[in-house]
């Protein structure tokens, strides 16, 4: 068997890569489910994406520790201890022969239920991982992103779990997402339910103003690790970092826009179609500084 990936541009494991479930690793394309799955039903997975950069996962610790918290704001808890998930982590890597990978884990409701409440569900837990490098992972060959304002909304805190990296909480995106591609753009801007920006589909958005990093307050969102990483490294720049209300208005006077998430990194945003109106943006030094050190930090990562 041929391990790592032979694939061009799919998004997911190749049917060489191993998959570790519950406890086992098993080959990729063997790791299927029952058609009664709670989860399939009710959106009530739970899952990280986290990037191996030379063989070492980044920022591990803190992506299986969401993971956990994902899983508790749900109802359940994770059958494995954090090292457990670390150790199973790097033998999937390892048996799928791959270095620099895209690592998904995820949790969710077994099959013993359909109803809603689920108390009987068995929780599995399963680690996927593949080849999917950044320029790959949103936009044509890594450049700067062209955005569309989202007809879809981010959901108040009050009306659903945001605080979760839960799969019922992207169905939203998906659509977003596959309206932007339809009209030409690489994703999509959304907005909290009181009308200021929130972020793209699946990355936080930052702006830059005179010195200082400023970006929406997490609310109805996902608080992003790689954001936070980005803000330490800003601050190591001399950078000011801060999150507030962000409004449409405050975008378009931004000196500097740009995106980050563990799938993209740092990617820089370059415009925003609105309602017959485009606002644009330069590919910054700011921006330009914060993908370096962002890329130099992953190397620091792969020497430790």
């Amino acid at each position: 068997m041929q391990h790592g990936s032979t694939s061009g541009n799919s998004v997911g494991p190749d049917t060489d890569t191993y998959v570790w479930r519950d406890g086992s690793l098993i080959p990729s394309i063997e790791a299927s489910l029952h058609v009664l799955t709670h989860s399939l039903h009710m959106g009530g997975a739970v899952f990280e994406g986290i990037r191996a950069y030379d063989g070492r996962v980044f920022l591990a610790e803190e992506h299986f520790r969401r993971l956990d918290r994902s899983a508790r704001i749900l109802g359940y808890a994770l059958p494995w201890t954090m090292q457990d998930l670390l150790t199973a982590t790097e033998a999937v890597l390892w048996a799928s022969g791959l270095r620099d990978a895209y690592i998904r884990p995820l949790a969710w409701r077994g099959s013993e239920s359909v109803s809603v409440a689920a108390q009987r569900c068995r929780i599995h837990t399963a680690i996927a991982a593949w080849d999917w490098p950044v320029d790959r992972a949103l936009g044509e060959g890594g450049g700067g992103l062209r955005l569309v304002l989202s007809d879809w909304r981010r959901p108040a805190p009050d009306t659903a779990p945001t605080a979760s990296k839960c799969s019922g909480l992207y169905m939203t995106g998906t659509l977003s997402r596959a309206a932007a591609a339809r009209s030409g753009h690489d994703d999509a801007l959304m907005l909290d339910s009181h009308g200021n920006v929130a972020e793209t589909t699946v990355t936080n958005i930052v702006l830059v103003r005179e010195g200082t990093l400023v970006s929406p307050v997490p609310t109805c969102f996902l608080d992003s690790l790689t954001k936070r990483h980005v803000f330490a490294l800003a601050m190591r720049e001399g950078l000011t970092v801060s999150e507030s209300t962000i409004t449409l208005e405050d975008l378009d006077r931004a000196e500097e826009v740009f995106v980050t998430g563990t799938s993209v990194e740092i990617r820089p945003v370059i415009s925003l179609d609105r309602q017959g109106q485009r606002s644009e943006w330069p590919v910054g030094p700011v921006t330009k500084t914060l993908i370096a050190a962002f890329r130099a930090s992953t190397r620091e990562c792969a020497s430790t």
